[in-house]
């Protein structure tokens, strides 16, 4: 189907709105009437622009408290709408939204709304401009889709017509499948948005915290389903009023709003792209330094060694059981110091994941290789963190270490190719646990929407955490076994120091008590905990003879759920990038969050290492 967006959706000035639109990609734009009054283009002007830019004008909005008035209102308010259809036709926009009233001298007067729209669908139809009445979720009587379709029905006009907003719909807890009974062709417009679920004023909800579908809690997809059954056939259209995106760069936005347009129309089965191809295990994680020395001590100390290098690139590969951390040194390290850069993913079909990617508007990466270089796809996530899509040591399938040639260790270690592999000793780190990167405070929502589903990932329910200086949200995307753990962060607001917030990578260990004790015997340094924590977790645990004196030596963290305990420890901040050491039972299924305002204070009392 075709795609629309509401230009206030977007920042900036009119001209960069429409220009983002079109080359997201999508197909019209509703141009919302404060976007105009502001733009030094006339009329005429924008109506080129849109179609130099091969965008239609699909809606012109809003007029406001139209109907249901006392004679000399209507009277005035008619004449304001013939000027609007006049615009309309300097425009080029033929379909007009029509808000319900929230004006004090509404009436409650179902037959008097029918009569007075009539007269302005009379009005519109001599300018060639339809008009689709829309239910506003607070409006003064009319607030609901059926009744404002009960109106439309009754005034039997053919430019009469109805629209349809998800957010007014589902916000009021209205139940969608009564819009099959309304005929498709009287569904004049349909616009979408999404939103999470929250007990506030409905309208302080709409202006501030709608989101594009699949990023909220709201069953966007179903509601569509009940619009295209009722014979629907108008474009897919986002108005979205949202904070966040009214101080985003407009360009980003418009891409993410047009691929949650996309996933929706897959989920309903309107369209078929590459299907997901879920990643089965990190393959690595690579971490760009500008110094590698405070980098490689540290990694030393978790028990990792430097087994490889990359034959044309300046890159070490650091492995421990199947964990694999890339260290680079190239030009691209920043003056901001370590960070986290790149994930591999493992993949069953590399090519696969990279086909659905790009069909939901995921940057590729070029890549500069050798030509004997193993060919590998690569993509940027919302955050700028480069994801590959790669296979370790997999028949079929070119692997990624091919790249890297052996060097010899300081001590002994297994083959790079993980068929090989011993299981490391006890205390030793199996695997990479999970990785926690923290998001552009702006594109949360759209982090967890590219991961669901561009990579395929699940998800969870996002988590509030208290820190010194905020309150953070997370948000965690897993893959079914939980080999793939991905928790996404962010703070509440764009702040001086966003860039400084720091990501980390958590290793998997058997026995966390001994990991944490081989790391200090070889010099590493752990996050100091206070005593008073470890004074609350005896009040709530019961603990073996001598193991919370372990934890508190230690500076170990401990939380529990009906799945099991979870031990975890950190190390120091290295620039932008800490480690984390864990050990979860089985059946655990979370990170301990409750100990994340804990880990954030001690983090902030010691300061990171450049």
């Amino acid at each position: 189907m075709r795609t629309s967006i509401a230009t206030v959706s977007l920042s900036g000035p009119l001209t960069e709105k429409i220009t983002a639109a079109a080359r997201a990609g999508f197909d019209g734009v509703e141009i919302f009437e404060n976007d105009l009054l502001a733009s030094p283009l006339s009329p005429e002007e924008i109506r080129a622009r849109c179609a130099d830019l091969g965008l239609s004008i699909d809606l012109y909005q809003p007029m406001r408290d139209i109907e249901a008035l006392p004679a000399e209102e209507f009277a005035r308010a008619l004449r304001r709408a013939e000027h609007k259809f006049r615009l309309m036709e300097r425009l080029g926009a033929d379909t007009v939204l029509v808000c319900s009233s929230v004006s004090p001298l509404a009436e409650d007067d179902d037959a008097l709304a029918a009569f007075q729209l009539r007269r302005l669908a009379d009005l519109a139809q001599d300018f060639g401009v339809r008009v689709a009445y829309e239910a506003l979720a607070w409006g003064r009587h009319v607030s609901t889709y059926d009744h404002a379709w009960r109106i439309v029905e009754a005034a039997d006009h053919p430019a009469l017509g109805t629209c349809l907003d998800s957010f007014h719909i589902l916000a009021r807890g209205s139940d969608p499948k009564g819009i099959e009974d309304i005929p498709g062709e009287k569904i004049f417009f349909l616009q979408l948005a999404d939103a999470p679920l929250m007990a506030m004023d409905v309208l302080q909800w709409s202006r501030h915290y709608r989101c594009f579908p699949g990023q909220g809690g709201f069953d966007v997809a179903g509601l569509v389903g009940h619009v295209i059954r009722a014979g629907y056939r108008g474009p897919l259209s986002l108005e979205v009023f949202n904070d966040v995106f009214r101080q985003a760069e407009a360009g980003p936005t418009a891409v993410d709003a047009l691929r949650s347009l996309l996933v929706l129309q897959e989920s309903v089965g309107l369209s078929a792209p590459p299907t997901p191809v879920v990643p089965t295990g990190v393959a690595f994680a690579e971490l760009v330094t500008p110094d590698v020395e405070p980098v490689s001590e540290i990694l030393a100390a978790l028990g990792f060694a430097r087994t490889a290098r990359h034959r044309s690139k300046p890159v070490d590969l650091w492995q421990q059981g199947e964990a694999r951390l890339l260290l680079n040194t190239g030009p691209a390290a920043r003056r901001d110091g370590t960070r986290l850069a790149a994930v591999g993913l493992e993949s069953p079909d590399p090519a696969g994941a990279a086909r659905r990617a790009e069909s939901l508007l995921a940057p590729v990466l070029p890549r500069r290789r050798a030509p004997e270089d193993v060919p590998l796809d690569a993509v940027a996530a919302p955050d700028g963190t480069e994801l590959f899509f790669c296979a370790t040591g997999r028949p079929g399938l070119p692997s990624w270490t091919s790249d890297f040639e052996p060097v010899e260790p300081v001590e002994p270690v297994e083959p790079v190719e993980p068929a090989e592999q011993a299981a490391p000793a006890t205390g030793g780190v199996h695997r990479i646990d999970h990785l926690a990167l923290t998001q552009p405070w702006h594109q949360f929502d759209e982090a967890a929407l590219f991961h669901r589903s561009v990579l395929g990932l699940d998800a969870r329910d996002s988590v509030d955490v208290a820190d010194p200086y905020g309150l953070l949200r997370s948000r965690a995307v897993t893959n079914a076994d939980g080999s793939v753990r991905i928790a996404l962060g962010v703070g509440p607001a764009p702040s001086a120091d966003e860039g400084g917030r720091a990501q980390h990578i958590a290793l998997a260990t058997d026995d966390l008590v001994t990991a944490a004790r081989r790391f200090r015997a070889a010099g590493g340094r752990l996050l100091d905990i206070p005593a008073n924590y470890y004074d609350d977790l005896a009040a709530r645990y019961g603990f073996a003879d001598g193991e919370l004196e372990d934890l508190r030596e230690l500076g170990i963290l401990y939380d529990r759920d009906a799945g099991g305990a979870f031990r975890h420890c950190y190390t120091e901040t290295i620039g932008r990038v800490f480690f984390e050491l864990v050990q979860r039972d089985a059946d655990y299924r979370g990170y301990g969050a409750q100990n994340a305002p804990v880990r954030l204070a001690a983090q902030h009392v010691r300061r990171p290492v450049r």
